[in-house]
C-alpha cells in the first residue's frame, strides 16, 4: 500500500513557504508514488504559483497532489496520514493533532516531521533529525533541516532537473563576442536597488534587466506594463509576467546573472549553475546576517580571490555595508563573473551528487 503524506503550510507574504512545499508535494507524488495532500491556508495567493487552482474549492487535485484549504474550522474528520510534515513550524490544527495521538494509541503513530528553513550554519548538522517528544501526547516530532552537506536534509531537486536545464540553457558565447549581459532580478523591496540601477545605467556594457512584477519593477521603471521594455542609458528593462513555478526555472537558466530572494528561488538559482546574488529574508535586528555569512563562507571556499568581490556585493545588496560604492562594487563583481560562472556550474554539479531533499525525507520515513 502506498504511503499517504500530509503537508501543512501557511502562506506568509512572499510565496517562499508555499513555493517549497508545493515543489516537495509534486515531487513526492511524481517520483515516489506517494499520496500527497497539501493543506494551504491561502489558496488565492497560492494560485499565483499554480494557475490551475480554483480557490473556491475546499479540496482539488492538481499535478498529482490533493490540495486542500486549511481553514480555521479545520475538518475534524480529516484522515491522519502516515507521514505528517509541519512546514516551517506552522503548528498543526488541534483537531488533527488529537487525531494523530488517537492513531498513535493504536500502535500506528504517524511520522511527524517539522521541515525547517534552509541554512548553511554549522549547528544545523547537529540538530538535523533531532527528536522532540510531545509533552502530553504519545507523539514525537522530528526536526528536518535542509542543507548543503550529507549530514543535513539536502536541497529540493527533481531527478530530471539538470537534464532539462542543460537541454534549454544557451551556450556561453566566446570571450571576443560582444553581447549584452542578461540579468534576472527577483527581490524584496530593497533600498539598495536605486544605487545599483544607476551603476547599470552608466555601465560600459549593455545590460538587459528582466524583472517580474513587484516592488523592484516599480522602483526600476514605474508604470512599465507587462511585456513592455524601456531603455535607461546602458540598461534595457523588460517587464516580465508572473509565471508558474515550472517557467520560473527557465527564466533562471537563460540568464547570465540571477538576483534571487528567499529560500526557494535561491535553491533554484543554485541549480541553474549561473552566478547569483542572494537577498536573504530580512529579520529584525539583522538576525539574518549570520545565516548570510555562513552561506558566503561555504560558497567562498572554492572561489579564492573572487570570493571577496562576491562577499562585498552580497553584503551591500543585503544592506550590511555602510555607504556602498555601487559602481565600484558592480565593476568588481562583473570582473569576477567568469570565475563565478565556473564556480556556479561546478558547485551545482557537486551538490547534485548527493541525495535531494525529497529522497532524504523518504529514506528518513523508511527508518521510522
Amino acid at each position: 500500500m502506498e504511503d499517504r503524506w500530509d503537508i501543512f503550510c501557511r502562506v506568509i507574504d512572499n510565496f517562499g513557504d508555499i513555493g517549497v512545499t508545493w515543489r516537495l508535494a509534486r515531487q513526492l507524488a511524481a517520483e515516489y508514488d506517494i499520496q500527497a495532500r497539501l493543506w494551504v491556508d491561502d489558496l488565492e495567493s497560492f494560485r499565483h504559483l499554480n494557475p490551475d487552482l480554483d480557490p473556491g474549492l475546499p479540496c482539488q487535485s492538481s499535478h498529482g497532489v490533493e490540495v486542500c484549504r486549511w481553514s480555521d474550522d479545520f475538518p475534524p474528520t480529516a484522515t491522519v496520514a502516515d507521514v505528517v510534515i509541519e512546514a516551517f513550524a506552522c503548528e498543526l490544527p488541534p483537531s488533527y493533532l488529537a487525531a494523530m495521538a488517537a492513531r498513535a494509541a493504536t500502535g500506528a503513530a504517524p511520522v511527524w516531521i517539522n521541515l525547517e528553513y534552509l541554512s548553511a550554519e554549522a549547528w544545523v548538522e547537529s540538530c538535523h533529525g533531532m527528536a522532540s517528544p510531545h509533552p502530553t501526547l504519545p507523539l514525537t516530532k522530528h526536526f528536518f533541516f535542509p542543507g548543503f552537506t550529507c549530514n543535513t536534509g539536502g536541497l529540493l531537486r527533481e531527478k530530471d532537473l539538470l537534464v532539462r536545464r542543460d537541454s534549454i540553457r544557451p551556450a556561453r558565447p566566446g570571450a571576443a563576442e560582444k553581447r549584452e549581459l542578461e540579468v534576472f532580478l527577483f527581490c524584496y523591496d530593497n533600498p539598495a536597488l536605486p544605487g545599483l540601477l544607476e551603476a547599470w545605467r552608466q555601465s560600459e556594457q549593455p545590460i538587459r534587466l528582466r524583472i517580474p512584477p513587484g516592488a523592484a519593477l516599480t522602483r526600476a521603471a514605474p508604470g512599465l506594463a507587462e511585456g513592455r521594455s524601456c531603455q535607461q542609458g546602458s540598461l534595457l528593462i523588460d517587464a516580465l509576467p508572473f509565471v508558474p513555478q515550472e517557467q520560473f526555472d527557465t527564466q533562471l537558466w537563460r540568464s547570465d546573472v540571477n538576483f534571487v530572494r528567499g529560500e526557494d528561488s535561491m535553491v533554484r538559482a543554485l541549480w541553474a549553475g549561473r552566478p547569483l546574488v542572494w537577498q536573504i529574508y530580512p529579520q529584525a535586528n539583522q538576525a539574518h546576517l549570520p545565516k548570510l555569512e555562513a552561506f558566503l563562507d561555504l560558497a567562498g571556499a572554492g572561489l579564492a580571490a573572487d570570493a571577496q568581490a562576491q562577499r562585498d556585493f552580497w553584503l551591500a545588496w543585503n544592506n550590511a555595508l555602510p555607504d556602498p560604492d555601487w559602481p565600484a562594487l558592480w565593476r568588481a563583481l562583473d570582473a569576477a563573473l567568469p570565475a563565478l560562472d565556473q564556480w556556479a556550474a561546478a558547485w551545482s554539479g557537486r551538490l547534485a551528487i548527493d541525495d535531494d531533499l525529497a529522497t532524504r525525507l523518504v529514506n528518513f520515513r523508511k527508518k521510522k
